[in-house]
This record gives C-alpha cells, sequence and structure tokens, in this order.
C-alpha cells in the first residue's frame, strides 16, 4: 500500500497546454472586466459622472461590504451543484452574460439627477460585484478538482495569473486611450469602451466552459450544512483568509489613487498609464513562484512577496518627481503582488485537502468562495474606500488645484497606507508554517481513503 500511495504522490499527469490556456481565460477575462473597476471606478465615479468623493467612497464601501457575503452563497451554490459538466465549470456559461451587461450598465453614465446617479452607481456596481462573484468563485473553486497534484495546481495557477496579468495589462494601460479615442466625451467614450471590454470578456469565458475538465465530481451534492462544517477547525483556511484580505486591503488602496497621484501631485495624468502597465511587472513574481516554492516553503514565499510589495510601496514616498525612480519602485511593489496574488490560491486548494481530511467533506465551492471572492470584495472594499476618506478629510475637490494638504493625503495613500496593509498580511502569514508541514501527510491519507491512488 506504501509504494502505491508513494507512487500516486511522485507521478506526474501534465494537462495539456490548450486546457491550461483555457483555465488561463478565466482570469484574463475576468481581470479585463474587474480590473477596470478597481482601477477607475472612484476616478470615474467622482471626475467623469459626477458624484462627489464622500459619495463614491460611500458606494465603494457599502456595496463591497455587502456583496462580500454573497461569496459564501455562491459557494454553497456551488457545493449543492451537480451537473454532467461538473460543480464549478457550469457557472461560466450561466454569468457570464449577467457579468458583460452589468459592466456597461455601470460606464452608461445616464443623465440623472445627482440623488439618480448615486443609485445608478450604487445599484449598478452591486449587480457587478455578485455577477463577478459568481464568475470569480468558480475559477478558485475549481482549482482542487482540476488535478490531485500539487505541482500541477501551482502550475495551473500560475499559467491563470498570467492570464489575468494579461487582462489586467490590457485594461489598466490602455484603457484611458481607449476612452480618449472611442468616444468625442468622457461619458461616451467609457461606454463604448465598456461595451468592447464586455464582449471580449464574454467570449473569453466561453472558451473557459468548452475546453475545462473537472476529474474530483463529488458523486452527489453537498448539503448545505455539510459545506460550512468543512470549515470546521480549518485554521490553515481561515488564516489564509485574513492574509488575503490583507493584500487587497493593500493593493485597492495603492491602485485607486494612482490617477489622481499622476495628476495632482506630479502633474502627468498620463503616466498612470505607464504606472500600470508596469504592473506586468507581476509577472516575474508569477512566473518565479514554481521556481521559488521548490527551494523554501509557500509560507516563506508569500511573507516575501508580501514585504516587497511593501518595500517598493514606501519608496514611492521618497521618489519625489522623478519619474524613472518612481517607476523603479513601483515596479519592485508589482514584483511583490505578483507573489503575494497568486501563491494564496494555490493554496487555499490545499485548504480543501485539509479539510476534506480533518472533516470528511470536500466542500471545494464554500472554503474557496470565502477564501478569494470574500476576500478580494471584503479587501478592495475597504482598500478603495480608506483613501478616499482620507482624501475627503484633506479637502480634495474634483478637478481642482489640490493645496499641501489633499497633496500629502494622495502621497500618504499610495504609499505608507498600502504597505501597512502589505507588512501586516505578511506577519500573519507565519502562522500557517506549522499546516504546511502536514501538506503531504494529509495527501497520503486522503488518497488512501478515496482509493484512487493512482490517479492525478
Amino acid at each position: 500500500m506504501k509504494s502505491s500511495v508513494g507512487n500516486a504522490i511522485n507521478s506526474k499527469v501534465t494537462l495539456p497546454f490548450h486546457r491550461m490556456l483555457a483555465y488561463a481565460s478565466t482570469d484574463a477575462a475576468g481581470n479585463l472586466l474587474y480590473t477596470t473597476v478597481t482601477t477607475f471606478i472612484l476616478y470615474y465615479f467622482t471626475d467623469v459622472f459626477g458624484i462627489s468623493i464622500a459619495a463614491a467612497g460611500t458606494i465603494l464601501l457599502a456595496a463591497r461590504i455587502l456583496d462580500a457575503f454573497d461569496a459564501p452563497i455562491w459557494g454553497l451554490i456551488i457545493d449543492h451543484t451537480h451537473t454532467k459538466w461538473g460543480q464549478s465549470r457550469p457557472y461560466w456559461l450561466w454569468v457570464a452574460f449577467p457579468f458583460a451587461i452589468f459592466f456597461i450598465l455601470m460606464f452608461w453614465s445616464p443623465g440623472l439627477s445627482a440623488t439618480g446617479k448615486f443609485w445608478w452607481a450604487l445599484i449598478t456596481y452591486l449587480l457587478f460585484g455578485i455577477s463577478y462573484t459568481g464568475i470569480g468563485t468558480p475559477i478558485t473553486s475549481i482549482l482542487p478538482n482540476l488535478s490531485n497534484d500539487p505541482e500541477q495546481r501551482i502550475k495551473l495557477n500560475s499559467t491563470r495569473s498570467i492570464g489575468g496579468m494579461i487582462g489586467y495589462f490590457i485594461t489598466a494601460t490602455f484603457t484611458l486611450s481607449f476612452v480618449a479615442f472611442l468616444g468625442k466625451t468622457q461619458q461616451s467614450g467609457w461606454r463604448n469602451t465598456a461595451i468592447i471590454l464586455a464582449v471580449v470578456g464574454f467570449g473569453l469565458l466561453m472558451f473557459a466552459f468548452f475546453d475545462t475538465r473537472e476529474i474530483n465530481k463529488p458523486k452527489k451534492a453537498i448539503s448545505i450544512l455539510n459545506s460550512i462544517k468543512a470549515a470546521k477547525a480549518n485554521w490553515p483556511w481561515f488564516i489564509l483568509v485574513f492574509v488575503f484580505i490583507f493584500y487587497w486591503l493593500g493593493n485597492s488602496s495603492r491602485t485607486a489613487v494612482v490617477v489622481y497621484y499622476t495628476q495632482y501631485n506630479l502633474g502627468n495624468k498620463g503616466f498612470a498609464s505607464i504606472l500600470n502597465a508596469l504592473v506586468m511587472m507581476q509577472l516575474i513574481g508569477m512566473v518565479a513562484i514554481p521556481f521559488l516554492v521548490r527551494k523554501l516553503r509557500k509560507t516563506y514565499v508569500l511573507m516575501s512577496g508580501m514585504f516587497l510589495a511593501a518595500l517598493g510601496q514606501i519608496l514611492i514616498a521618497f521618489t519625489g518627481h522623478s519619474l524613472i525612480a518612481l517607476s523603479i519602485a513601483w515596479s519592485i511593489a508589482s514584483i511583490g503582488t505578483g507573489i503575494s496574488v497568486t501563491l494564496p490560491y494555490a493554496m487555499l486548494a490545499d485548504t480543501v485537502d485539509y479539510g476534506e481530511w480533518r472533516n470528511g467533506i470536500r466542500a471545494s465551492g464554500f472554503l474557496t468562495a470565502i477564501g478569494s471572492s470574500f476576500a478580494i470584495k471584503m479587501g478592495s472594499g475597504l482598500g478603495g474606500w480608506a483613501p478616499s476618506i482620507v482624501l475627503s478629510k484633506a479637502g480634495y475637490k474634483a478637478g481642482a488645484i489640490q493645496n499641501a494638504q489633499v497633496l500629502s493625503a494622495i502621497k500618504f495613500s499610495i504609499s505608507f497606507l498600502p504597505a501597512i496593509f502589505f507588512i501586516a498580511g505578511g506577519l500573519l502569514i507565519l502562522l500557517y508554517i506549522k499546516f504546511e508541514k502536514q501538506e503531504k501527510t494529509i495527501r497520503v491519507s486522503l488518497l488512501q481513503r478515496r482509493g484512487n491512488l493512482g490517479e492525478n
């Protein structure tokens, strides 16, 4: 028996490239649309749609907090799903269309009163967030069911993250140029840009649906109560949830004020596109992960990524008006965020194994929904809200010449504020190390229980 288990653990079943590409297209589609929102929505609401900074901050906070709690609901729904396509995969077919429509409506810019604009922004932002959770939750919940091989999971996750990075790069780098090119006014430019991005995103999700396969299909749907029980005493899962929240707090607070910083502090609004393009430096961190985890424990790799991101953000405070120095600091932070945003997804798959080992329940949907979608929504919601409060208290006024106090607030929001969040997450992940040491033993035990020692 031990020999069979050892062979099962050490054997490698390589997934075909087209299947990895299909999985990568999910994050490419998600980031193509979601990054447009996280990067530009605060600026769009205040300087294009005409909502006050305080009202926009309230929308971001309220909608994201409300929306965050739909993540466990989506997770429970996925765990309760039993179709010929699997548990997670069919949701790319079912939710892709509303995901695209709500994205378009959010950037539609209808001519409404101040109150009407507030409610339009709040409702469309909330519905888009809910539909994004319906897309994003299956992206993570499907990973433990695509392969049983931990190395294949890391490769799948890294490939998916590269796809997401490409989606991020396109929208973060070229959105402002698309807006200027596609419309005679800012309002029409944003509307037309949203339509094009939505169509592309929808197409990518259809490709993902038709070319992914789940190998770990439960024999029957999991009850809601059993899904929740899978989290019982699942301490590595709890740790990862909070670490990921801190990551998204840091990442969202830094990206939310990029346009403000380049426009008001540097007097060069267009440089925001350069900084957004430099986020492609995340690829260095993403590509390095499979090599780093062969030498170091995943805990230490993730901690290093969080600390590197914090270092880059702190350096921004000392770059002055030097665009080169700012680019270098931003790139350092981006390499760190590349590691920090990618590795937790693969580690979440391991916590699904831990939950099955400890509680006898494999609740991929619920555990990964909280660990990814809930953490993203809660972290990015609070992360986008925090700088809006800092700017509002400092006296920010859209389109005006800002005073020294506002400029200092913007600088703080793009440097020290995200660094604080990254450092907190980097320290917290150290609690994960003792659970990581048990992973091989857990995997052997699960293969013995399932009786599928030859499967990967």
